[in-house]
Parts: C-alpha cells; sequence; structure tokens
C-alpha cells in the first residue's frame, strides 16, 4: 500500500465504476487522477505515449565553433559556403530542432554578434570540454552537437537524427562511413551520458568517440553519408566548394 504514492492514471476492469471507499481514505489525490477502462487501449496508448513525451529531456543545440583549425589555416566556423558563416549556417539549422541553442567557443575567442555563446570551462579538452560546459550549465538537458567543419549538413539530417533519437539510450549517433565507428561530432547526448564523460576524464579520456564505443549508443545508418563529411584541408575546402557549386548550377 506505501508504494501507491505516485501514480498517475487509474485503471478499472470490466465491471468496476469506482475506486474501492479504503483506498481513497487512505490516498484521497488518487479521486483526481485520469480514470480509463482497461479496455479502451487506444486510450491507455494515448496517455502513456504522453507520459513518455514529458519524461524526455528538451533537446538544447550545440554549435561546435571553437577548434583552433591549424590544418585548414583559417577558422572553419567562418567559412562561407552557403552565403552566410558556417557557425550561423549551423546555427540556425539547430534552431529549428532545438528549444535552444548556442555557440561554443574557447575563452580566448571575441564574439560579439547575437547568437548566445556556451565558452569552455573545461578547457584544452577540444568538443569533449565543450560537451561538458555544456552539460555542467545545463545537466538536465539533451545536447544536439554539431560541428563546424561539415559543409553539407542539412535540415534532412537533423530531422532523420532527431526522429530516430532513442532518449532511453546515452546517446543517439551515425555511424562514420570513413571506419564504421559512431561520430561523436553529429549526435544527440542525453543527460545520462554527463556522468559517463566525467568518469571518463577521471580515468585520463577525453576522446567523446571512445565514450560512444564503450556506452550503450543508439546507432544509426545515414541515409545520405556526405551530411557526415568533413573538411580539414584546403583541399577538402576547394572540392566541397566545387561540389556545391556545381549543385547550384
Amino acid at each position: 500500500m506505501d508504494r501507491l504514492g505516485d501514480v498517475r492514471l487509474i485503471l478499472f476492469s470490466e465491471g468496476v465504476e469506482a475506486i474501492h471507499p479504503f483506498l481513497l481514505e487512505k490516498f484521497p489525490h488518487l479521486a483526481s487522477l485520469p480514470v480509463l477502462s482497461l479496455h479502451d487501449s487506444a486510450a491507455v496508448a494515448r496517455f502513456l505515449e504522453n507520459e513518455l513525451s514529458r519524461a524526455i529531456p528538451p533537446l538544447y543545440g550545440l554549435v561546435l565553433a571553437g577548434g583552433k583549425s591549424e590544418r585548414m589555416g583559417m577558422d572553419k566556423s567562418t567559412i562561407d559556403y552557403h552565403g552566410l558563416p558556417q557557425r550561423d549556417y549551423v546555427y540556425n539549422l539547430l534552431q529549428e530542432f532545438c528549444d535552444e541553442t548556442f555557440l561554443s567557443l574557447r575563452p580566448d575567442q571575441s564574439e560579439e554578434g547575437p547568437l548566445p555563446v556556451l565558452p569552455d570551462v573545461f578547457l584544452g579538452l577540444g568538443p569533449y570540454g565543450a560537451l561538458l560546459s555544456a552539460f555542467q550549465a545545463y545537466p538536465d538537458k539533451a545536447w544536439l552537437v554539431a560541428a563546424c567543419d561539415l559543409p553539407l549538413l542539412s535540415a534532412e539530417a537533423l530531422q532523420f537524427l532527431t526522429r530516430n533519437r532513442d532518449p532511453s539510450k546515452p546517446a543517439t549517433a551515425f555511424i562514420s562511413p570513413e571506419n564504421a565507428l559512431p561520430d561523436p561530432l553529429l549526435a544527440i547526448w542525453e543527460p545520462k551520458s554527463y556522468l559517463t564523460l566525467l568518469q571518463f576524464l577521471a580515468q585520463g579520456f577525453s576522446c567523446p568517440r571512445k565514450v560512444l564505443i564503450n556506452s550503450d549508443t543508439h546507432l544509426l545508418q545515414a541515409p545520405d553519408p556526405d551530411w557526415l563529411l568533413n573538411v580539414n584541408t584546403q583541399e577538402e575546402y576547394k572540392r566541397v566548394m566545387a561540389a556545391i557549386g556545381k549543385a547550384h548550377n
């Protein structure tokens, strides 16, 4: 009887139409709960779907724009692939699917624009530090993380990722077409992954992919491998720009 403290729904079996008086005497709040027939499977399913949706952590977006871009020789987050700086482009994409979106920047980067910023507080750890900094600021949110060096990232890719999200897992990630390993930089990290990230860091590891590999990650096969195309060098940049130019002609 003492375990009836978190009842959300009353189900009546056939022929039962009221809560037993002794239950109401001990638990008066039961009278205010929704009541359904055990045989009304459609109504029960709707109730459960609503409860599950309320339990799913809100989704925030994080644009990884704090890299030093040493191999590229210029700031990858400011490259114009689509008529505006890439970090603005990725920010706009994430905003379509997230309740709030932030730029992740190093403390030494200046950002005077209108976009909200989450500066790294875990320094020298790259994307790992950015993710930890985001969870430290909002530990009860899930984070849709997207890197700035994915020039062919699209709304279609984010729609596929969010629709196939599994909030019961620590993370939802694409399988990289390059090495068949989970891609940590276009992924949804659930709040439950925060502790795991901290535990790995305490053991001396700061590779987000290693966390995904060693966790019960929900893995997705990208319908379009180009969504995950990574550009880090001038040669790769020129090839992608040529491909984008052809696509627009």
